[in-house]
């Protein structure tokens, strides 16, 4: 069951710059950088949900290759789930095109997965199941 959106992933050339943008012209506090992969990443907590700034350190990284394809802005939308095997299961069988079959642990700790875009209008689509603890 899908509970929330859990935050919008938004992909950034310069993650120090996107923090002071935020900060400067909508007084957004955000968290502390931190890295995971090829990825330096920041939260901006909202009521509700979050923006992640998203930044590639390598220049054939995931992101660095959204932004050049895209141009910098909106990555994707991450819907937290109660369980995410099921939801995976669950859309696989309607024929929805996933990238990840099986969920992996993020930075946090979470479990998560993303849909295709080709099966969602064209938006990138994480699923995330938070594990407490």
């Amino acid at each position: 069951m899908i509970k929330k959106v859990s935050h919008i992933g938004l992909a950034v050339e310069n993650l120090d710059e996107a923090r002071a943008f935020f900060k400067e012209n909508f007084g957004f506090s955000t968290s502390d950088q931190e890295n995971f992969g090829e990825l330096i990443f920041s939260f901006i907590p909202l009521e509700g949900t979050n923006l992640e700034l998203l930044q590639s350190t390598e220049e054939g990284g995931q992101i660095a290759k959204f932004i050049q394809k895209r141009g910098q802005g909106m990555h994707h939308i991450s819907l937290e789930v109660d369980d995410i095997q099921g939801e995976l299961d669950r859309l696989k069988a309607k024929g929805i095109s996933l990238i990840n079959e099986t969920p992996y642990l993020n930075a946090h700790k979470d479990l998560v997965a993303f849909i295709h875009p080709k099966s969602t209008f064209g938006i990138l689509i994480e699923l995330i199941e938070v594990i407490e603890g």
